[in-house]
């Protein structure tokens, strides 16, 4: 399991995705992909910070509260909070890579798929 940041963020560099950048955005480290938010740690609690439509958020923490939370901070966007220590590495590699592809304007997707 992921504990923290440090390894959080070493996990998502070690994925080798292209154009990740680290930022400090409210004085707070995260990493960026095409400029743009894609994996840090929440300021306000001691969790990482995904993306998730409000469904899926809701479905998430019905099935397993100890691991999927919410402050109210983020309640107005699609993101969901995964506890620290609670982080199963092969969950955060698929929503990382889904983030990413997400993220990725749609040339270079299609270059990137066709190597």
């Amino acid at each position: 399991m992921i504990e923290d940041w440090p390894e959080l963020k070493a996990f998502a560099l070690g994925l080798e995705l292209p154009e990740i950048t680290l930022a400090t955005p409210w004085e707070h480290e995260a990493l960026k992909v095409f400029g743009k938010m894609w994996c840090y740690w929440s300021y306000y609690e001691n969790g990482a910070v995904f993306k998730a439509s409000r469904d899926e958020r809701e479905m998430l923490m019905a099935a397993a509260p100890d691991t999927f939370f919410l402050h109210p901070h983020y309640a107005k966007y699609d993101l969901v909070l995964v506890r620290g220590g609670r982080i199963d590495p092969a969950w955060a590699k698929v929503r990382l890579v889904r983030q990413w592809r997400d993220a990725a304007p749609k040339r270079f997707l299609q270059e990137w798929d066709a190597r």
